[in-house]
């Protein structure tokens, strides 16, 4: 935060409090010769007449009580633009001691957990119990309670995978995460030319298409993308480039479905959960992933 907006912001909240504290003592009292004979301020609507009284004491000291612990609390904690209050807190330091203590409680057991191969630690249910519940924490807002994904998250627990779905592959996903990249081929290729891809997409798909546009649409493939999908289009694991050739569809498998991705492009990402979970429960929830479609 630079000085300027510290400074604002320190002025922006004590002229605030001031402001507040003046306004109560300024109410707090009013002069019975400013008032109109029967105490009322003069405005009357439909039968109604507008009462001027002071606020009852409960009410004011109630303010003042507000007031006090706000600046109270302002003293304590942050809220003065850089200043950090005189406990020191902050979320970050929170968070870390919450994360040590959890450490501490539950540390030892990751550790051994590490110890073991992934497809044999798969097998121990009350160490999938455990991975069940990291997945419920930190996977399952994307890839479902169920982990069988959705429109743009892939489904965990078939076989098809995108950059594999060997235990090392796994971990290596959970650990640096994904960027998946299909780039827009709309300025490149036209609108012909999109065309003439997905018929050719839907057609070593096996599914209905134009015999001539998938014809003319093969050279399109091998000249823009069999370098990521391969010359048969099953893909490359190594770069995250889905297989064509079967029924599994991350954004859908319509015509409709296909041009745009061949339009518009995709950019799909999953998240590095590296510094978030750490090897011992990344090693954990790999063996959860890896369950899923292997222990049936």
């Amino acid at each position: 935060m630079s000085n300027f907006w510290n400074v604002y912001i320190i002025a922006l909240v004590v002229l605030n409090i001031v402001g507040c504290a003046w306004l109560l003592m300024w109410t707090r009292k009013m002069n019975p010769a400013d008032m109109p004979a029967d105490g009322t301020t003069g405005h009357e609507y439909d039968g109604i007449r507008e009462y001027n009284n002071p606020l009852p004491a409960w009410w004011l000291y109630l303010f003042w009580i507000t007031l006090v612990f706000g600046v109270a609390y302002l003293v304590l904690y942050p809220g003065l633009g850089k200043f950090q209050g005189v406990l020191g807190w902050s979320s970050q330091q929170e968070v870390a001691q919450d994360e040590a203590a959890y450490q501490k409680q539950y540390g030892a057991i990751y550790a051994d957990y590490a110890k073991v191969a992934i497809p044999e630690l798969a097998k121990d249910a009350r160490a999938m119990k455990i991975g069940g519940r990291l997945f419920a924490n930190n996977c399952a807002a994307c890839h479902g309670t169920d982990a069988h994904g959705a429109r743009g998250f892939p489904n965990l627990t078939d076989s098809d995978w995108l950059y594999g779905g060997e235990p090392e592959r796994i971990v290596e996903t959970l650990t640096q995460g994904r960027t998946g990249m299909m780039p827009a081929w709309k300025e490149i290729l036209g609108d012909e030319g999109v065309k003439k891809a997905t018929h050719y997409v839907m057609s070593i798909a096996g599914r209905q298409a134009d015999a001539g546009l998938a014809a003319a649409g093969q050279e399109v493939f091998a000249t823009n993308c069999a370098a990521c999908h391969g010359a048969d289009g099953k893909g490359n694991p190594l770069m995250g480039a889905p297989n064509l050739t079967d029924k599994v569809w991350l954004y859908g498998g319509t015509e409709a479905a296909i041009t745009q991705t061949l339009a518009e492009g995709r950019q799909g990402h999953m998240p590095a959960q590296k510094d978030l979970l750490g090897e011992e429960r990344i090693h954990l929830l790999a063996a959860y992933v890896w369950s899923l479609s292997n222990n049936r």
